[in-house]
């Protein structure tokens, strides 16, 4: 069982000819609303990849639409509270390229309570998986208790702040980052230490490192014509986790999650875009 004290978003996604630059304004080619957030689109990408998934998080009274979007994916939704402050929300441009900039808002995911957490982790045990992310509050908390109680931790390091990377380094399992996350750590916080290290590196695929074996594995990504960015790493490592989990051995888990975000990429939006696991063996088959 995956265990998620992620985010849960509002995604508004405007869509541009080239990303604006400073100072300018530019004119909108089309809107839509939908749900988002890196914690919703792993807790979505794992539970399409068949992991039975339990999200800890948040949402305020506007949110209710995200809660159930969840649930309607197979996420266990029974620990999202409902707090008294706006649910978090993302504006995201994405450019014709298929490159985007987002904005976050963090609202009810910074709002989470340690009694939420400590009762969700209370149906958890060894073998069981904790996934973390940067969205959300009480990550050393959380981290600590899963800790005690044999879990194996997930931590997709993004947005990349140093401090919280710090607070739960000695707690993880498997630390995954992208390309540019794992050059700011390099500056900021020098050789760090971790039992698995995860870099994506998007259209340069994937490196897997294995501290306690001295082994590193690097896997080239599917080539496909990307459309929109937008959510490929939340759905690698959904899948990535979910295949862990599952007991699959890591490089044939990478495989199909290299697979998952390269469908990702083909599609419009985040969670949205997220294939099932289906569709990834399908897509998988033909390579």
């Amino acid at each position: 069982m995956i265990f998620n004290l992620g985010s849960i978003n509002a995604d508004h996604v405007y869509r541009v000819v080239h990303l604006p630059r400073a100072g300018e304004t530019v004119a909108v080619q089309g809107y839509a609303r939908a749900l988002g957030g890196k914690g919703a689109n792993q807790s979505i990408a794992a539970a399409r990849a068949g992991a039975e998934v339990v999200h800890i998080g948040a949402v305020g009274a506007d949110g209710d639409w995200m809660v159930a979007d969840l649930a309607e994916a197979g996420v266990d939704v029974r620990h999202v509270r409902r707090e008294c402050v706006a649910s978090g929300h993302a504006v995201v441009t994405v450019e014709q390229s298929g490159e985007n900039a987002i904005l976050v808002h963090g609202g009810a995911n910074r709002a989470l309570r340690l009694e939420d957490v400590e009762a969700a982790l209370a149906e958890a045990g060894p073998g069981d998986w904790l996934l973390m992310q940067n969205e959300t509050n009480l990550l050393p908390e959380a981290a600590r208790l899963a800790g005690a109680k044999g879990l194996r931790i997930a931590y997709s390091a993004a947005p990349f702040d140093a401090a919280a990377v710090r607070a739960v380094l000695p707690h993880i399992t498997l630390l995954m980052l992208n390309e540019g996350e794992a050059a700011q750590m390099g500056r900021d916080m020098g050789v760090v230490q971790v039992p698995i290290l995860c870099v994506t590196r998007g259209a340069g695929g994937v490196s897997w490192i294995e501290a306690g074996l001295g082994k590193t594995v690097t896997i080239p990504a599917p080539e496909v014509v990307a459309v929109d960015t937008t959510g490929a790493g939340d759905t690698f490592a959904g899948y990535l986790v979910a295949g862990l989990a599952a007991g699959v051995a890591p490089e044939r888990a990478l495989h199909h999650a290299l697979g998952a975000a390269a469908i990702a990429v083909t599609r419009p939006g985040a969670s949205g875009a997220i294939p099932t696991a289906a569709e990834v063996a399908a897509f998988m088959a033909q390579e």
